[in-house]
């Protein structure tokens, strides 16, 4: 083996590990994203559930008419 060679499989290793933890730490950061949102969403469904229940109401009697 050439020096040439060698470098080439060190820098090679380097990259892998640097990409890898970068792929991680993006992939860690959009599921710590998802969790922090999932308690927003919660809080609009409970605002959301007197339209959808006057909806489904609504819905209700259209059915009774026909």
């Amino acid at each position: 083996m050439n020096a040439n060679q060698i470098i080439n499989m060190v820098v090679r290793l380097v990259m892998r590990k640097v990409i890898n933890g970068g792929v991680n730490a993006g992939i860690n950061a959009m599921g710590n994203r998802k969790s922090k949102a999932k308690p927003n969403d919660e809080q609009t469904a409970s605002i959301d559930t007197g339209k959808t229940q006057k909806r489904m109401r609504q819905t209700l009697r259209m059915t009774k008419r026909f």
